[in-house]
């Protein structure tokens, strides 16, 4: 194990509540039947004990201790329809104290991978925190057995279902154009993700053939169904007789027409997905392959060009050289190449770009930052009791600016050469250092009473749009969480925004709750903690 002390403990604890979980799970398992009888929905219901891993996940994400998980009781209840769910969840909800925070609908808003259900917690019997999942049937079969669960046997004899031959050299085509593209193993699970779980929309071709195709598929998606060659000399479309721009997005019932040139090959346009040309990953992976059977020149040129053009709309300075070196490419030609034909996307270039810029100036940040607090005696400081130090009593002490420490977060102390003794957490590069080349001067240290507020520096980032910083500031507002200060920073020459907020929390567990809302705001890309003191306003 990576983390045997832990794995124990928390193996410990269940252990030691073994009986008593598993007379709590028949007691709950009655109620909900009688609950699900009274309501008269037929539905079956099932304790289920969850993982030390499972366990030892949640307690990461969260930042909370073992006490604090709260479905380390957990049941599942599979009814027939949708409508059953969420009636369910109404008598659950009735019957005990939902928890605030610990509800997810995966039903109206499913997992990438198709993972419907609906997930809440509650208090129950005694005050006991348990989690409860509500999903149908089908859902269940999803969950369970994933995609296969679609592509099962009929019962008469073992046949396919009618769709499973169409199906099968679906994916079949699909591994060979990866293959022929060289994606990588995520690509190709994006690729699959993307036509496998989208709606589709139903077209004719002139003959009046009926071509299945996802929801928002292009005539250029419809052209390379067709025939590859077709999609290669596609140069217009007819929609129901009338000219239609290549990235029209087909409708049901649409009877499309192509028009191709006797000669020629796709445009490198069609792999711009901010362009909307191509839906399909079969289309998209004949555009890259056509364009990697290319003269290498052609695909450097092009590359070259896309990469200055990225580089200036993101107004960053720098050489494609390092731009390479980033990427990890052996060189620059390798890396133009690949931009050129499409295995590498201006949105990864971009993306790795705007990290790596933002980790520049929170370093600045941090350099900018004087070295030492102010430092009061223990009987100056209004926080005495917050911090107990074991075996030592009247050391000054304060909090690391390296890692910036909060109640709840396991932590400990280094004796300085006359300043007291600073506090850091224990997974602190900076104090793993420390111990290593002076571990007498490490102390046990822990939490005592908390003090009302610890000020947290989050980095929000976002792409731009009017009303983003007034939805952020309104969750703080709600959540009660003041705002020590602010900084936003955007450009009229990229779509991307950066808010560092700088706000007063009281525990790990608030922190992570306010970090979680903000995820969710619309066009919020990430929320993350700076491990410094920084102070944005």
């Amino acid at each position: 194990y990576l983390e045997p002390d832990t794995y124990q403990q928390i193996k410990h604890e269940l252990a030691q509540r073994r009986e008593t979980r598993e007379r709590f799970v028949k007691q709950v398992e009655r109620e909900i039947r009688r609950e699900l009888d009274k309501a008269g929905i037929q539905g079956e219901v099932e304790g289920r004990p969850k993982h030390i891993y499972s366990i030892w996940r949640k307690m990461q994400r969260k930042g909370v201790p073992f006490k604090e998980i709260y479905d380390v009781h957990g049941f599942r209840i599979i009814v027939d329809t949708v409508a059953d769910c969420y009636a369910v969840l109404g008598l659950i909800h009735n019957r005990w104290t939902p928890i605030p925070g610990e509800f997810d609908d995966y039903i109206a808003r499913p997992k990438d991978n198709g993972y419907q259900s609906l997930h809440t917690a509650v208090i129950g019997p005694g005050g006991k925190h348990m989690e409860v999942q509500i999903r149908t049937r089908e859902m269940h079969e999803m969950a369970e057995q994933g995609v296969a669960a679609h592509w099962r046997y009929k019962e008469d004899g073992g046949k396919y279902d009618a769709s499973f031959a169409n199906k099968v050299a679906w994916l079949r085509a699909l591994v060979q154009y990866e293959e022929e593209e060289g994606s990588d193993a995520e690509q190709m699970v994006e690729n699959i993700r993307t036509d496998l779980f989208s709606d589709r929309v139903y077209v004719f071709t002139p003959k009046g053939d009926l071509i299945s195709l996802p929801a928002g598929a292009t005539p250029v998606d419809f052209a390379y169904h067709i025939h590859t060659e077709v999609g290669h000399r596609c140069r217009g479309a007819r929609v129901n007789g009338k000219l239609v721009k290549l990235n029209y997005q087909l409708q049901n019932r649409d009877r499309v027409e192509i028009i191709t040139a006797r000669r020629g090959g796709p445009s490198r346009d069609w792999l711009n997905p901010n362009l909307g040309y191509v839906r399909t990953s079969r289309a998209r992976s004949k555009i890259k392959s056509w364009f990697r059977k290319q003269d290498r020149e052609q695909n450097i040129q092009a590359g070259r060009m896309a990469l200055d053009r990225l580089l200036k709309q993101l107004n960053i300075r720098i050489g494609f050289d390092e731009v390479a070196r980033i990427l990890e490419y052996d060189t620059v030609e390798d890396m133009l190449s690949a931009l050129g034909y499409g295995d590498l996307s201006t949105e990864r270039i971009a993306g790795k770009l705007i990290d790596l810029q933002h980790q520049a100036k929170l370093e600045a940040m941090r350099e900018q930052a004087p070295d030492e607090p102010d430092i009061l005696p223990p009987q100056a400081r209004p926080g005495d009791r917050d911090v107990k130090i074991r075996g030592v009593e009247g050391l000054e002490y304060r909090m690391a600016k390296c890692c910036h420490p909060m109640p709840g977060e396991p932590i400990a102390g280094y004796i300085t050469r006359g300043r007291g003794v600073t506090i850091h957490r224990q997974d602190c590069h900076n104090l793993l250092h420390l111990s290593e080349r002076e571990p007498e001067r490490i102390i046990d240290i822990s939490w005592g009473i908390e003090t009302p507020t610890y000020p947290v520096t989050i980095l929000v980032k976002a792409w731009n749009r009017a009303g983003l910083l007034n939805d952020i500031t309104r969750i703080l507002a709600n959540e009660k969480i003041n705002i020590r200060g602010s900084t936003t920073k955007s450009n009229h020459r990229s779509p991307f925004a950066s808010i560092i907020l700088t706000i007063e929390v009281k525990n790990v567990s608030q922190l992570t709750r306010v970090m979680d809302l903000i995820d969710r705001v619309a066009n919020v890309i990430s929320v993350k903690r700076t491990r410094g003191n920084q102070h944005a306003g």
